[in-house]
């Protein structure tokens, strides 16, 4: 059985509205060899449909919303199989409010059981409502921990974990974060996958272009791990982390030949950043959390929340 990609979207397979070199090469080589393969996003807002229709637009055609699970989807699986009939107040956009209404889980302005947040503009008065709910009782539940998100190379946005973060100091109580690096989210992209293989595939590998979720995620539930150095990592600070990729690429298209072969590389990371030698000379400054040595500060936290 060929390996199934679970695959992180953007920074691995488009940056903005750009596609990256060599991706559209690679899932045309996934679809030409019966590959399976899911794309994996923490981004709540769109539902897998739109997804879809981004990808034609990009220049990726022949992908239908089976091919997507979003950090939505991933919640919505979440709260239908802890606690069927529940209720939710909801901070977010379509893509959140489509799947939990698939799923059952009302939106509730009276008595929630769950405040969700997601992506997407949140007025003061509905984290004003939300604290209020949390106060009498609801549990604070947030579709991915991403404080921010990259938008181009030179924006970023605010993400669900940066409006849960503020819940958490108004009311006291702590967030539960779903989304990657969260077991569960990669535990229900398996069995998706699996669904469309329609077997469990002997070997499943995650592309990603970030440490605190991606290779993170997979690291912890078992799984070969690929980061690209397409998107928001850079090669110097990979040795920075207690945990490695499998192996490391510039993009997704060094992966199109062993696709179309069948035949897996020997070289754990492709020829050119091989031949850079910086990887090699920080791979031993690692350490014991995610944050980054007190000599290398950064402006800003990570992407993620450190618990």
């Amino acid at each position: 059985m060929k390996t199934g990609y679970l695959i992180d979207m953007d920074g691995v397979i488009y940056r903005e509205n750009q596609l990256i070199s060599g991706a559209a090469e690679f899932v045309e080589a996934m679809n030409a060899t019966g590959t399976p393969f899911l794309f994996l996003t923490n981004n709540s807002a769109p539902t897998p449909e739109d997804l879809a229709v981004r990808m034609k637009h990009l220049g990726i055609p022949g992908l239908s919303a089976r091919h997507f699970y979003t950090s939505a989807l991933n919640t919505a699986d979440f709260l239908s199989e802890t606690h069927p009939n529940c209720t939710a107040y909801v901070l977010g956009e379509g893509g959140l409010l489509t799947a939990l209404h698939e799923r059952k889980i009302h939106n509730d302005a009276i008595s929630p059981s769950y405040v969700v947040v997601g992506e997407g503009s949140i007025s003061a008065e509905k984290l004003t409502k939300a604290h209020e709910w949390i106060e009498r009782g609801a549990r604070l539940l947030a579709t991915n921990p991403d404080n921010w998100c990259p938008v181009s190379s030179e924006k970023t946005r605010p993400g669900a974990g940066a409006a849960a973060a503020y819940l958490e100091a108004s009311t006291g109580r702590r967030a539960y974060y779903l989304g990657k690096p969260n077991g569960y989210m990669f535990h229900r992209a398996r069995v998706k996958l699996a669904e469309l293989a329609r077997r469990e595939p002997e070997n499943v590998v995650m592309i990603g272009d970030t440490m605190e979720t991606d290779i993170r995620g997979a690291v912890e539930v078992g799984m070969r791990s690929f980061l690209v150095l397409s998107g928001s990592t850079r090669l110097e600070d990979v040795g920075d982390y207690v945990y490695q990729p499998t192996r490391i690429l510039e993009s997704v298209a060094d992966l199109t030949e062993e696709v179309k072969t069948g035949e897996t590389s020997d070289h754990l990371t492709s020829s050119a950043v091989a031949s850079s030698g910086s990887y090699a000379a920080k791979s031993g400054y690692r350490h014991q959390t995610d944050h980054l040595a007190f000599h290398k500060p950064r402006p800003r936290p990570a992407m993620t929340k450190q618990l």
